[in-house]
């Protein structure tokens, strides 16, 4: 068995997030995901087709990014810890979701992590 930990991180995307009037239309929102990934070696052809290929993650925030939004940073996170996990080769997955732009001197955010 071999592990690795796969990383995207920040990731800008427009979305509405929020339960603010104004948070009714999209804000910016970075989001950072790392997946711990079980292999049953580590990978020897060099080949995309031996490992996770993390488009999948990239694609599958923006799809949540465009669709109606969520109220809560925690949903968020939990539905794209949710995605990486629909990875059975998947183990571990940390995201964390920040919006930048709520006030001017702070990030505010959420983070978990969540194991099979």
């Amino acid at each position: 068995m071999a592990d690795y930990t796969t990383i995207l991180d920040g990731l800008e995307v427009m979305m509405r997030l929020g339960i603010h009037p104004h948070e009714a239309t999209p804000q910016r929102v970075l989001l950072s995901v790392r997946m711990t990934v079980t292999y049953p070696a580590p990978p020897g052809g060099d080949a995309i087709e031996e490992v996770l290929d993390y488009d999948f993650v990239r694609t599958g925030i923006r799809a949540l990014a465009e669709g109606p939004g969520f109220a809560l940073q925690e949903t968020l996170v939990e539905a794209v810890a949710a995605l990486c996990l629909g990875d059975p080769r998947v183990r571990e997955v940390q995201v964390r979701s920040t919006k930048p732009d709520v006030y001017p001197d702070a990030r505010v955010g959420c983070e978990i992590v969540r194991r099979r």
